[in-house]
Parts: structure tokens; C-alpha cells; sequence
């Protein structure tokens, strides 16, 4: 039976990244020793980070001033990487979900830290709107997408201060004007590489400026100096993600994945607005086009386990939905076919026909 990997993270790759990686772990470059063997001081490997970092560049149209690093500890990592660098006095931050509120929880230890909005009352059913950025702020924290409960900032916001955004599982789903941003960041993990790495897009003239001394490790300048090799570097997931980059290259870039996780997402959403068995959960204006998340409608709910097993019993893997919201849950990251989509609609509507 064909499987469907609808996971949250980790997620699916594309194949030919995965290929290549197989390839690379049996036999670097024809070096005759394996990626998970070789020295990261290779010339080699060397390239391998300088060339995920180029692209990184080249399909993200990133301008001249700012870095591209790669590092490990995660998206939560950066949840005080973040503050540590860039909070003197005081931070904005916009309460999303569950990661958008650790992050904030996190900045509180480095100085004074302002909720401009939240949608936690609701669920984080919705991205708040209207709220005010204080102009005296250090920054403004957003997270732009949101995977449990499935809500995504669509537009780079206009800020008044230097905006910082965790893009760990929309990244390069959609252009976006880097030029408005001071900081974006992100576990790998969805869109791009096996756990283990964290990118980091930093604009170079914001570092330096907090009074606190920041330990080695935690300062990015320290990386941006040594080329994200300061310290031995994740290296399966940066050439994982390396090969990821030159896939979505070679389909046509970000401009091109936006058109195909546009038409998926479509597709999926028509459905449960359709499906009389099924709706959806959040504001449609704030549908995510990387997590879709749905119940059954209410007269329905006593349906909800055995449309779990009729699913995977059909090859659905991970649409369980998060504990947070129940139901379900599909993951389209940018490397899910619309196969997998249309598998998924398939199944649903089969369900129906039975009730």
C-alpha cells in the first residue's frame, strides 16, 4: 500500500533529496568515506555549507547585510538566542500558539517583554489584527505560522521596529520581502532537513549593540565569523538541506512552490467545506497552508476514531490532530505531492458515502 506522509514535523522530503543523502552517507563524493564519517574541515564539506548558504541567498533573494548561518539547538534555542543578542530594554511579541508563547516566555528573562496581541482566549483560532507595536521597542516577535492549530501570517508586516520572525514551518512556502525583516529563523525540520539544524537570516548591523556580555556560543557573530563552524556542525541535516535547496531550484524556486501549495491547500480546504462530515477550525482568512486542521462537525463527532483508522487503513500517515485541537490534521509541506492531497480527499469523500 502506497503511504501518505501527512507528519508535522519531522516531515516529509523530497525524494531526491533523500536519494542523495543515502548516496552521500554510503560514499561522500567519491571519497570513499561516508557523510556521517567525514571531517567537517574538509574542503569538501566546506562547500557543502558555503553552497546551502548561497542558495539560501539566491532563492530567498536575500540583499547584501545579511548573514545566513547554521546551527544546532533548534527553533527553542533561538527562543533566547534572540533576546540574549538583540533585547536591551524592551520586546513586542505577538502571542499565536504554543511556540510563539514560549518564545515570549523565554525573552522575559532579558528584560521587559509587551503582548501586543494574542489568541490564546480562542484557542489561537485566528491571528489577532489592530493590535499597536510600540515604537520604543527593541523588536517585534511573530511567529508566522502556526502547526498545531493551523493559522499563518500570509504578509510580511510592516513594523516600526526591526521585525523578527520564527519561520520554522512555512520557509520557502511563499516569497517573502527579507528587506522587512531583521532576523528570521527556524528548525529545519519541515520544509528543508532532517532535525538537528537551525537556520538563522540576520541582518549584520543590528549585532553588537546590547550592553550584556553574551557567552561564545550564543553571540552570532561568533558564527557568522567562522561560517557556521565555530563548532562541529550538524552535518547530515545542512547537507540534507543543501539538496532540498537545489530541488526547489530546479522546480522553479519559492515563486513556484507558492503556486503549488496554494493549489493544495485549496483542494483540501474546499473539501472539508464541503464534506458534511467535516469543518474546519480556524478563521478562514488565517487558514495555514502548511497545516490544515479539521473536525468532524459536531453530530458527527462519535465518527472521529473511525475515520482515524478508515484513513490509515488507506495509507494516511500522521493526521492525527494535535492534542491542542483534536480531530485531524494534514501537513502540506513543500514537498507533499498534490497526489497525496488528492489521496486524502479521496478518502474523505468515501467516508461520507458511508454516513
Amino acid at each position: 500500500m502506497k503511504k501518505y506522509n501527512f507528519n508535522a514535523g519531522p516531515s516529509i522530503l523530497p525524494v531526491e533529496a533523500v536519494q542523495s543523502t543515502i548516496e552521500a552517507i554510503k560514499d561522500f563524493e567519491g571519497t570513499g568515506i561516508g557523510l556521517l564519517e567525514i571531517s567537517h574541515r574538509t574542503k569538501g564539506y566546506e562547500k557543502v555549507v558555503a553552497d546551502a548558504e548561497a542558495l539560501f541567498k539566491e532563492l530567498l533573494h536575500i540583499p547584501d547585510g545579511y548573514s545566513v548561518i547554521f546551527l544546532g539547538g533548534g527553533a527553542s534555542l533561538q527562543f533566547c538566542m534572540v533576546p540574549f543578542n538583540l533585547l536591551e530594554k524592551k520586546a513586542a511579541y505577538l502571542n499565536t500558539g504554543v511556540w510563539a508563547n514560549k518564545a515570549q516566555k523565554e525573552a522575559k528573562l532579558f528584560g521587559e517583554v509587551i503582548e501586543v496581541a494574542s489568541s490564546k482566549d480562542a484557542n489561537y483560532t485566528f491571528i489577532p489584527k489592530g493590535y499597536t507595536i510600540p515604537k520604543d521597542a527593541d523588536y517585534f516577535h511573530i511567529t508566522t505560522n502556526n502547526t498545531i492549530y493551523g493559522t499563518e501570517i500570509h504578509e510580511d508586516l510592516d513594523s516600526p521596529v526591526t521585525l523578527i520572525a520564527d519561520m520554522s514551518s512555512d520557509i520557502f512556502s511563499r516569497p517573502i520581502d527579507v528587506k522587512k525583516y531583521g532576523l528570521i529563523y527556524g528548525g529545519a525540520q519541515k520544509n528543508l532537513a532532517p532535525a538537528g539544524v537551525t537556520f538563522i537570516i540576520v541582518k549584520d548591523e543590528l549585532l553588537g549593540k546590547v550592553t550584556r556580555p553574551i557567552p561564545t556560543m550564543l553571540d552570532y557573530r561568533t558564527h557568522i565569523k567562522e561560517g557556521s563552524m565555530f563548532n562541529t556542525p550538524p552535518v547530515l541535516p545542512v547537507y540534507t538541506a543543501l539538496q532540498t535547496l537545489k530541488w526547489l531550484k530546479s522546480i522553479g524556486g519559492v515563486e513556484e512552490m507558492y503556486r503549488r501549495n496554494k493549489e493544495k491547500a485549496g483542494l483540501l480546504y474546499a473539501e472539508i467545506d464541503r464534506n458534511k462530515l467535516f469543518k474546519g477550525t480556524t478563521a478562514v482568512e488565517d487558514r495555514s497552508l502548511m497545516n490544515i486542521c479539521f473536525v468532524m462537525n459536531d453530530e458527527y463527532q462519535h465518527l472521529n476514531d473511525d475515520f482515524f483508522q478508515f484513513a490509515t487503513e488507506r495509507g494516511m500517515v500522521g493526521i492525527k490532530g494535535h492534542r491542542s485541537v483534536g480531530g485531524f490534521r494534514a501537513s502540506t509541506y513543500n514537498a507533499l505531492p498534490k497526489e497525496a492531497v488528492e489521496a486524502l480527499i479521496a478518502t474523505m469523500q468515501e467516508f461520507e458515502k458511508q454516513h
